[in-house]
């Protein structure tokens, strides 16, 4: 079977000849019809989560898929042979830049009807990262203001239209030349990052999510209104984290001491931090599946590239510069 591996942290992305996957008992055995590109790959390819998420190597990479259903394991009772579905794979389950992968049936759903495969594999992991921050940790009520960092990005492009579905008051960063494309998807404020400081323009925000990390997250925490929250998806980690992914003891320390600085900023500003890892979840799948069916959410594909040129479809994410998601089309 083709698929697309790392066989050292920073090293190439190259096409092998992998074994056929075999589906469990709990598990379907999906062929990839597409498969979303996301900064996911990049840092796993990169070594980022080398510490945190121990993969054995070579490792196939990829976080979206989707497919259709070739074979079910003994004990799966909600999908059938023939079904075209979506997912984000569970940690340590991934590998979509692949011809076929076996996921946990829990972890996935019913492709929405209203979308092809390409437009479906763009989803499953921004649009159930959206969805654990704004309506899982965050709760997004009508009438608060919410700030999401960049807005025209393949988490951004999502994330501000299931805020303003749930009633929120959407604040986002981009570029100039992407100001009328994130108000086309519902931004009520767009501020320039390259030309303008939100921290300077922004006060009393209820919620700020942060995909970009490092400083822009202690800015943030400075725009939230008393008890507001700030969420990083792409980090420092906490002890949530850490006691999620059943971290040893050492390593529980270590994960806390990455966050320890900007606990303690929030702390003297009287706000919360709090790092989101995306879960996969087949459930939350549905549901969203459903806000798109109905008109109410969709997909941003930014570009598209054949399964053979997965390599050059990861470096044109990684170049950035693009409108939603990079997404690998196995369909010839």
């Amino acid at each position: 079977m083709r698929a697309f591996q790392i066989d050292r942290y920073r090293g190439e992305i190259a096409e092998a000849n992998v074994p056929e996957p075999i589906a469990g008992a709990h598990d379907i055995l999906v062929r990839v019809r597409a498969a979303g590109v996301n900064q996911l790959d990049l840092k796993l390819a990169h070594g980022d989560f080398k510490a945190l998420l121990r993969y054995d190597l070579p490792l196939t990479l990829g976080h979206e898929v989707a497919g259709v259903v070739e074979a079910i394991g003994s004990s799966v009772t909600r999908l059938a042979v023939g079904d075209e579905v979506f997912a984000r794979p569970a940690d340590f389950r991934i590998g979509t830049f692949a011809e076929r992968i076996a996921i946990p049936e829990a972890d996935v759903a019913l492709k929405p009807a209203t979308l092809s495969m390409v437009e479906a594999a763009s989803l499953p992991l921004v649009a159930l990262t959206a969805w654990q921050a704004l309506v899982g940790r965050a709760d997004v009520k009508p009438g608060q203001r919410v700030l999401i960092h960049g807005g025209a990005g393949g988490f951004g492009s999502v994330a501000i239209q299931l805020a303003k579905h749930l009633g929120a008051h959407v604040v986002t960063t981009a570029s100039v030349s992407n100001a009328e494309f994130v108000r086309g998807l519902g931004a009520d404020e767009v501020i320039d990052y390259r030309s303008q400081d939100f921290e300077t323009l922004l006060s009393d925000v209820d919620l700020v999510i942060d995909g970009i990390g490092g400083k822009n997250v202690v800015k943030s925490l400075r725009v939230l209104r008393p008890g507001g929250l700030a969420i990083g998806i792409a980090g420092p980690p906490d002890q949530a984290f850490a006691r999620a992914i059943g971290a040893n003891a050492g390593l529980r320390l270590a994960i806390t001491a990455l966050s320890a600085k900007v606990r303690r900023q929030a702390a003297r500003l009287g706000v919360h931090y709090s790092f989101l890892w995306v879960r996969a979840d087949g459930a939350q799948l549905s549901e969203i599946a459903a806000l798109i069916d109905a008109g109410i959410l969709h997909p941003v594909v930014g570009r598209v590239f054949p399964f053979a040129q997965t390599p050059a479809a990861l470096t044109a994410l990684e170049r950035g510069g693009l409108h939603g998601k990079v997404v690998v089309d196995l369909v010839d």
